[in-house]
């Protein structure tokens, strides 16, 4: 069967209809005008179930070091309908915290010519925004995304570049005062950070700004790789530190594990800043709901597949906090929590 074509002739133009008929000119138009008003529903069509690809550069070495922010993501583009290897396929890369396999993974997603990149984090999100100025790109679990010169401003991003500020080192003063709560004796108090990441200094500052007025003594040690995490806490057992801060950092969630094991064993208390770092065995924390803003970065990149421009997108801020009290971990430390404290808290460990 043959479909309907057009002849060019000297003389006229001729068509045919599906049946090799010759069409007169009245029913050659119809049958024209309704070709044409198809043509846009069908390529509509087709580009609706074009499946989107998107690249996502996690921190750690696997989707389960990843833990629940992994599935967090995931769920996030389920929630919204998205299904995958159908209406979206992921391209996740994980460099366990190794400097040039962020640059390298970075680029690697960026030649698979995707229409989206998600970021982990602030080493993620820089090495992204190196690769790329022209693919949108979506950054999760960054504590100051203007200091770090991600964006141009919260309220209009700029450029290519969006996402989620989780207000880590903002946070760092309120950690500490709750801290003290839950142990009024204390006065020696740790700051376990990574030097190598350029928003530790911001915790440091907030943290010495907020010791004062607590009665507090505040000591820095440092850490850039898993292996020197033993002896860090051998410095602070030494040094008589009585609890110890950690805060968002791709390496230090890494370890978080290992951490509050560490701590324990040198009768440390320590508090952290999420859920996730709490559930690792931490006596405290306190901090925006990380899961939450997995799915909100679904939502954004949601947002930009359908045209919206991520320049334009305000960086989003987290309005849910949550404070975790871990009996337990009291109890192995002899602790035991005031009512004033426990009161406020989201989430008890029994």
């Amino acid at each position: 069967m043959r479909r309907a074509t057009v002849m060019d002739t000297d003389a006229s133009v001729q068509a045919y209809d599906r049946g090799g008929n010759l069409l007169h000119r009245r029913d050659f138009m119809t049958f024209l005008a309704g070709a044409t008003a198809a043509w846009p529903l069908t390529v509509h069509a087709q580009q609706r179930s074009r499946t989107s690809k998107v690249g996502v550069l996690w921190h750690a070495a696997n989707a389960e070091e990843e833990g629940p922010l992994f599935k967090g993501l995931l769920e996030g583009f389920r929630i919204l309908g998205y299904v995958e290897g159908r209406s979206i396929s992921l391209e996740h890369r994980f460099p366990n915290e190794i400097p040039e396999r962020f640059r390298n993974m970075a680029a690697e997603l960026v030649a698979l010519n995707v229409d989206a990149l998600v970021a982990a984090g602030t080493q993620a999100a820089r090495a992204l925004k190196e690769a790329t100025k022209t693919i949108p790109i979506v950054f999760m679990f960054i504590p100051d995304p203007v200091g770090t010169r991600l964006v141009d401003s919260l309220g209009r991003p700029g450029g290519n570049v969006t996402g989620l500020s989780n207000f880590s080192s903002d946070l760092i003063g309120k950690r500490l005062q709750l801290l003290k709560e839950a142990i009024p004796r204390l006065t020696r108090v740790a700051l376990l950070v990574n030097p190598d990441s350029q928003i530790s200094r911001r915790y440091m500052e907030a943290a010495q700004t907020a010791a004062p007025a607590l009665g507090l003594t505040i000591q820095t040690f440092e850490v850039r790789l898993l292996d020197e995490f033993e002896p860090a806490f051998d410095a602070m057992a030494k040094a008589a530190m009585q609890a110890v801060s950690i805060n968002a950092d791709g390496l230090i969630y890494q370890a978080k594990e290992t951490i509050a094991k560490l701590a324990l064993a040198r009768r440390m208390a320590l508090v952290a800043y999420s859920r996730e770092t709490f559930d690792a065995g931490a006596l405290m924390s306190y901090g925006p709901d990380n899961i939450q803003a997995t799915h909100r970065a679904a939502a954004l990149v949601d947002k930009i597949l359908k045209g919206a421009k991520p320049g334009d997108l305000p960086v989003e801020q987290p309005t849910k906090f949550e404070l975790g009290i871990n009996l337990k971990a009291a109890k192995t430390l002899a602790l035991t929590i005031p009512q004033s404290v426990l009161v406020r808290a989201d989430d008890v460990i029994q």
